[in-house]
């Protein structure tokens, strides 16, 4: 890349060459046309399908953050995003009625998404042996989560330090056509790490009869009780949440 040594430092255009700023001094470089050309050049054309389709999963991936943010803000470590636009990927990919180009997660399989991880430091599976049971029932809208009687301290992993959990889920109605979606929300008490906990279970309730893919996530938080007020550990670090129930009709 050619660098300008003139005294007067250029930045704009002349011509067809381009002359900025970087962090490396002032640089220019001759104007390209590759833009137009990946807009309409047939050579491009396998460019602009993979364009169209990556960015169709993205802005998927980015509802179904949307939907469960206030779970996410909690839990999800620095790479979720990427990891979540890889699997929808994968379920776009899974589309086997439309045109290249044209494929998406609708008619793809969402179902490819279930146990995905939000927290990737800190698995679901990695921290709750606990065997819960889920169930989604569309006609009524209720997604469930249960739990049989367990003890904590075999059937939890706490991180050094915990001295509270607390189970929570969520569960959401997404219209991927339109964009929007609906979100239903449910928790356990935060309870003592060496305390048994009775049979429970948690219930979210979303529109009955829903016509849209719905999700279920099943999370675990943990607190440090500091004179007799709790504080989420590491500030989440240690918190997982998982993707445990998708419905596509």
């Amino acid at each position: 890349m050619p660098k300008q040594k003139s005294v007067l430092k250029l930045e704009g255009s002349i011509g067809d060459i381009s002359f900025y700023k970087t962090k490396d001094g002032y640089l220019a470089r001759e104007k390209s046309d590759i833009g137009n050309k990946i807009k309409s050049d047939p050579a491009f054309q396998r460019t602009r399908e993979n364009g169209a389709e990556f960015g169709r999963a993205g802005k998927a991936g980015k509802l179904v953050r949307d939907a469960f943010r206030p779970l996410l803000q909690r839990s999800a470590d620095g790479r979720m995003t990427s990891r979540l636009t890889r699997e929808m990927m994968k379920v776009l990919k899974a589309d086997s009625s439309s045109a290249r180009g044209e494929r998406n997660v609708l008619d793809g399989e969402l179902g490819l998404l279930l146990g995905f991880e939000f927290n990737f430091y800190s698995n679901l599976s990695s921290t709750c042996y606990v065997p819960f049971s889920t169930s989604i029932d569309r006609p009524s809208g209720q997604l469930g989560v249960s739990f049989p009687a367990f003890d904590p301290i075999s059937g939890i992993a706490a991180p050094a330090g915990a001295t509270h959990f607390q189970m929570v889920s969520a569960a959401a109605a997404i219209d991927f056509s339109k964009g929007s979606y609906e979100l239903a929300f449910a928790e356990m008490p935060a309870s003592p790490v060496n305390e048994s906990i009775a049979a429970s279970s948690l219930q979210n309730s979303l529109p009955a009869n829903s016509t849209h893919p719905l999700f279920l996530i099943l999370g675990i938080e943990f607190f440090q009780e500091v004179n007799g007020k709790l504080y989420p550990l590491k500030n989440g670090a240690f918190n997982a949440l998982s993707l445990v129930g998708v419905s596509t009709m």
